[in-house]
């Protein structure tokens, strides 16, 4: 296991570092100068060059993209040009919010996609099947921030059950940052339980199509025995993977449904900073996203031995 994790590792550090170099070069990309947005239409070429030279700017591109390399690796990612703040905590106080939605509503999805998936591929081409698959086909249809606004007019408007406006973190008050969370987790359960049930019932149609499906069968193993021991565990490995890519998305930054539901997350703080022109923080965001997105990924790859022992860990 210990190899198994270490050849992960060693393919994960190039990535992390060609996701940096493309980070920083499409920051290098942006039109206009920082420095001057610091400063102000107000200031002089003097002062213009002096902050230049202070934040390393004046110096050839590869040596600062070196200098931010390694300040970003003592988890240096700057100061904020709105409000002065140091960008890393910032970050991370913002992430807590997305992460806590995300996590929920994606093992939420998780729970509910994967029996139905199971059980559509068991009724295949059955009047339960072509429910369930176009339940899922109307849930992967509906735009996030349409379904969000539904739920905000009918729960919160209409029936007064959650609110509409805010957020309280469960640090003050647990019990009140529940009411604040419902929806948004609802909401995103409901977007993704879509595609996960689809990509369920796809994998479990092909292993049950498989000899040694029909081998249990033959002797004499009960239907939910073969679908548990024998198609769950080689049928899973496919949507484990795609359940990692949708939370590596959703924790870089469920931008719509965090503007929609007013949530301070990740992904409102990027957007806020992008019309701020406040490059650190979307430099720093952009990263963060990054680096969340590979180590999700990586984490799902360390899970694969756990579910299909066909991966090898040698």
């Amino acid at each position: 296991m210990l190899g198994y994790l270490l050849r992960r590792l060693a393919l994960t550090l190039p990535t992390l570092l060609l996701v940096a170099l493309a980070v920083f070069v499409l920051m290098r990309a942006i039109p206009g100068d920082p420095v001057q947005l610091m400063l102000g239409d107000a200031a002089d070429e003097a002062q213009v060059a002096e902050l230049r030279q202070r934040m390393g700017l004046d110096a050839p591109l590869p040596l600062q993209f070196g200098h931010w390399l390694a300040a970003a690796g003592r988890g240096d990612l700057g100061q904020s040009i709105t409000n002065g703040e140091a960008v890393l905590p910032l970050i991370l106080e913002r992430f807590q919010v997305s992460a806590v939605i995300v996590l929920l509503a994606v093992a939420a999805a998780a729970l509910i996609a994967v029996p139905l998936g199971m059980l559509a591929a068991w009724k295949q081409d059955k009047p339960l099947d072509v429910a369930i698959v176009g339940g899922a086909t109307l849930l992967l249809s509906v735009p996030s921030f349409w379904l969000g606004l539904l739920m905000l007019l009918v729960f919160g408007m209409q029936l007064g059950w959650l609110p509409v406006v805010g957020y309280v973190s469960f640090g003050d008050d647990w019990r009140q940052a529940l009411t604040y969370i419902v929806l948004p987790v609802v909401t995103l359960t409901l977007i993704e339980i879509g595609v996960l049930t689809r990509m369920s019932r796809a994998s479990a149609i092909e292993v049950l199509r498989l000899e040694y499906v029909t081998h249990a069968r033959a002797k004499g193993a009960s239907e939910s025995r073969v679908l548990l021991r024998h198609v769950l565990p080689n049928a899973f490995a496919p949507t484990l993977t795609l359940i990692g890519l949708v939370l590596g998305n959703l924790l870089g930054g469920i931008a719509v449904l965090e503007t929609v539901f007013t949530l301070p997350g990740l992904g409102r703080l990027l957007v806020d900073a992008i019309f701020a022109r406040d490059y650190p923080v979307v430099q720093g965001c952009l990263l963060f996203t990054a680096v969340i997105y590979v180590l999700v990924n990586l984490l799902v790859d360390l899970c694969y031995p756990l579910f299909d022992p066909r991966v090898s860990v040698a």
